[in-house]
């Protein structure tokens, strides 16, 4: 017996073994600790450089150019190059192993590099730590790629560099592992911690070689004096609060700063060289050891009984923090909240001090750079942990267990969540809700994949014409129903079988005219019910070799679902894309032109091809003009679902040039037109919402003509807007010859439409109320163009003696009403055909017809298969425009 979970044995060939995991685990933590080492001795050679070329000239010259010259070159390498580059690093990281498509790669990595090493040689006061776990995971995700693994393996190798990154710039390979878990991955799987604490140990043990330290923990210049005694645990305790507090204004200070920034729209060179201005300005004005931030910490820590030193040290670090990190320039904030930690802390150490004359000062400054660290970051046993394995004096695990918790409790009170949560939701991604799926096959059931709209054939349907819904179609079988009632299944297979069995006597094209599918179906098919798990569905479809089962919720026929769907939900889950999908968000408005409100109606025109805007503008013109409308050009910029409309950043330029164009044609033609851009998950959606919001009454829109959308008549966008949008809808397929076509805005009206290509008109007539507002539409769409000639046509059967021409007769005379408007030859004549799309497109094809204008239905006709889908099969069976029209509809 087949099993059904035979995809999950295809993921097991791509599940590396244990060994190449650890292989590649030990070469990631080599090559982070190889690039922490890289960017610690660049930025401190060039932050030498700098303090040492201060002393020589005069400070408030030289601080200031440094600042600007290296931060707008670091800026401009981030902005060319790679973009995901700037800031901390450690929000983009987190993302990426989130399943959100932030990339990672090599060329990342090196521009994170060299741009952390030129903007915190500048002077900026940033730190490094954050840039090498990014710089660690980038260098990860490169290398990941060169061996053919699964998604989940990459985003382990990914959070192992991140981890041997952080270790490697601290020296502290338990904290590594530690933000791995309780910040980035939060993942305790066996083979995720084994691939961390290995990266993350050699990445340690390789940086304190090359670092010039040892292996041995108690260096002497970490060996600080500290004490701890039950009576300050009060002051200990005030220190986590006054650290919370002052982390939690920390963190929005920084969301401010990065919003204040954005509101001066300039690029990040210029910020980042403004931001270098004013660090320089006042750090020339600060005492000299304010100029290196590394010396600033240790100064502070080493330092007893300066507290107005240690003040006047926060209030410039807290500020020149904001002023570097919001600009997005490539440094990170485990350094400065280290250093404004060991302020706070010797501040509150001296006041206990004088109080209880006991304690040490630089215990409190240690104790205080780990509960600022955890108020600013959330993650107090990473705080601990990096503060202990700096120092490693066991006297300062209770003050720091102390003063981290309180901190983190206070700050996560004031300003809940992570910070870098926050600042990726700032760039509109909210990864909140971003999980990776797990056990696919069980977790989804049959109704969140199958697909809903089902053709199916009528059991008394011939095969004949069966054959021709089949040559119309992609699929290879179909549900056959019974009034509603699924009775069988039908497969090419089966069609193939006719005349096989029967009497050489008969002519086998007579049998296919009279046999019906009820004769050939396969009765009684294998069917499931939507809460089937894809499981259960994968091992039906093995266990009775077959293609697709039908989904029945009681007798009633709710869709079909195939291996296609089940493979396809598969990808999903090994691309790391959930398949289910968030909520979509309304659409968000970022630009948008007002012209005078002086139409009686509105015509809404979705742009989105130059090459036919031309031509869609022109009819959008011609219409507007006869019925005295206002037209309103939209484009719509699609965004990834985890992103929010209202808070993703988009580039708008090259739509603001096609709009603009627009306004100017409207100018030309004195006709008002109003233009906006629409950012949005879905385009259907954000047109619906365009219906709604500016009250349209007409919308015009281009139509490729078919669709390769399993389910879908008219494709996923048009199918949506013609059943759902309240006002009158026209779609246009441009035949092959129409575009692209040059506008001259400079021809009046008359003398601009005329055009060769939309001479000879027809309109099949069958009575239905849509074919009537094509009548409507003619008077506008014929000055397109010149002498233009209209024939109206009914296709009936063969076996019909005597056409109804009552159709013909009504379209004739309220085009005789409208003799005023159409300075054109009509004709009106019926055509004999076995199909109404048939006798259309041979029509076309004879007599040459520039456009064919047809009826919409709003019920669609896809599930008649008899009929087939009428507008797409003329559309793509003619290189003529087709014009399909749909009237107004009341609201559901």
């Amino acid at each position: 017996m087949p099993s059904p979970v035979l995809p999950y044995r295809f993921r097991n060939l791509w599940q590396p073994r244990k060994g190449l995991a650890i292989a590649e685990a030990s070469v990631i933590g080599l090559v982070a600790a190889l690039s922490a080492v890289l960017l610690k001795f660049g930025s401190g050679a060039l932050g030498t450089w700098r303090v040492h070329t201060s002393h020589l000239f005069p400070a408030w010259i030289v601080l200031p150019l440094v600042g600007v010259g290296f931060g707008y070159v670091a800026g401009w390498l981030v902005e060319r190059l790679a973009p995901e580059a700037s800031g901390s690093g450690i929000p983009q990281v987190k993302a990426s192993l989130a399943n959100v498509p932030i990339k990672l790669s090599w060329r990342v990595a090196c521009v994170k590099l060299v741009s952390a090493i030129i903007a915190i040689g500048s002077g900026l006061t940033l730190g490094r730590q954050g840039p090498t776990v990014q710089v660690g995971a980038g260098l990860a995700s490169g290398m990941s790629r060169l061996v053919p693994t699964s998604p989940d393996h990459r985003r382990q190798m990914i959070a192992a560099g991140a981890g041997a990154g952080l270790a490697a710039a601290f020296n502290a390979p338990i904290a590594g592992v530690l933000f791995i878990i309780e910040e980035l991955l939060q993942d305790l799987s066996g083979l995720t911690l084994g691939t961390a604490i290995i990266a993350s140990f050699i990445g340690g043990v390789v940086s304190r070689l090359l670092g010039g330290g040892s292996l041995l923990l108690n260096l002497p210049e970490t060996k600080l004096s500290s004490t701890f005694l039950i009576t300050e645990i009060p002051f200990y305790l005030l220190l986590g609060i006054f650290a919370g507090l002052f982390a939690a204004l920390f963190n929005l200070g920084l969301i401010y700063s990065i919003k204040l920034y954005r509101r001066l729209h300039v690029r990040l060179p210029i910020r980042i060289a403004l931001a270098g201005l004013f660090s320089g300005i006042i750090v020339a004005l600060l005492p000299e050891s304010f100029r290196d931030n590394t010396g600033l910490r240790e100064f502070v820590i080493a330092t007893s009984g300066n507290a107005s030193l240690a003040a006047i040290a926060f209030i410039a670090q807290f500020l020149l923090t904001l002023v570097a990190f919001g600009s997005g320039a490539p440094g990170g904030l485990f350094a400065p909240s280290l250093i404004l930690g060991s302020c706070l802390g010797h501040i509150i150490g001296i006041f206990q001090e004088s109080l209880l004359h006991a304690g040490s000062p630089t215990t409190y400054a240690l104790a205080g750079m780990g509960a600022f660290f955890s108020g600013v970051s959330k993650v107090p046993i990473t705080a601990i942990v990096i503060v202990f394995e700096m120092t490693t004096d066991f006297n300062l695990v209770l003050p720091l267990m102390i003063g981290a918790v309180t901190s983190y409790l206070v700050a996560d009170k004031l300003v809940p969540g992570s910070l870098y949560d926050k600042l990726l939701k700032l760039n509109g991604i909210n990864i909140q809700n971003q999980t990776a799926p797990e056990g696919l096959l069980t977790k989804l059931t049959a109704r969140e994949v199958m697909q809903c709209r089902v053709e199916s054939f009528d059991a008394d349907m011939s095969v004949d014409e069966a054959m021709q819904a089949f040559s119309r179609s992609h699929h290879r079988g179909f549900p056959v129903v019974d009034e509603g009632r699924l009775v069988g299944i039908i497969t090419q297979s089966d069609l193939l079988k006719v005349g096989d069995t029967s009497s050489q006597e008969l002519d086998k094209s007579e049998i296919i005219k009279e046999t019906v599918l009820r004769q050939l179906m396969t009765p009684e098919p294998v069917t499931v019910s939507p809460y089937h798990s894809l499981s259960n569905v994968l091992y039906l479809l093995d266990r009775y070799k077959i293609s697709r089962l039908p989904v029945l919720e009681g007798k009633r026929l709710i869709g079909i679902i195939t291996r296609a769907d089940i493979i396809r939900a598969e990808a999903d889950h090994l691309n790391c894309q959930n398949p289910e999908k968030p909520p979509t968000e309304p659409s968000y408005l970022v630009y948008q032109t007002r012209s005078p409100s002086t139409g009686r109606g509105r015509l809404l025109l979705p742009i989105a091809n130059p090459d036919t805007a031309a031509t869609l503008m022109q009819m959008a013109v011609a219409i507007a003009k006869e019925r005295h409308y206002e037209i309103e050009c939209v484009q719509i910029m699609l965004v990834p679902r985890y992103s929010s409309p209202a808070e993703t950043q988009v580039r708008t330029t090259k739509s603001r040039r096609l709009l603009r164009q627009a306004e100017v044609l409207g100018k030309k033609w004195k006709i008002p037109i109003h233009t906006q851009i629409r950012v949005a998950h879905d385009v259907a959606q954000a047109i619906l919402e365009t219906i709604s919001d500016r009250h349209i009454n007409l919308m015009l829109m281009g139509w490729k003509g078919n669709t390769d959308t399993p389910g879908r008549i008219f494709g996923n966008v048009v199918d949506t807007v013609i059943r759902q949008a309240t006002c009158e809808v026209m779609l246009v397929k441009l035949g092959t010859a129409h575009f692209p076509l040059t506008v001259n805005p400079l021809l009046p009206l008359h003398t601009e439409f005329p055009n060769p290509l939309f001479n000879n008109w027809l309109i099949p007539m069958a009575g239905g109320p849509n074919a009537w507002l094509a009548i409507k539409l003619l008077p506008a769409l014929v000055t397109l163009g010149n002498d233009p000639k209209i024939r109206l046509t009914r296709v009936f059967h063969p076996d019909e003696i005597k056409p109804d021409m009552k159709v013909l007769e009504d379209a004739i005379r309220q085009i005789i009403r409208r003799r005023h408007q159409l300075y054109t030859t009509v004709i009106a004549e019926a055509v004999k055909a076995e199909s109404v799309s048939e006798g259309v497109i041979n029509l076309v094809n004879k007599e040459h017809y520039d456009v064919v204008v047809l009826g919409a239905s709003r019920e669609g006709m896809l599930q008649q298969a008899i009929k087939g889908n009428i507008p797409e099969a003329i559309a793509s069976g003619v290189e003529s425009t087709v014009i399909l029209v749909r009237g107004a509809i009341n609201p559901e």
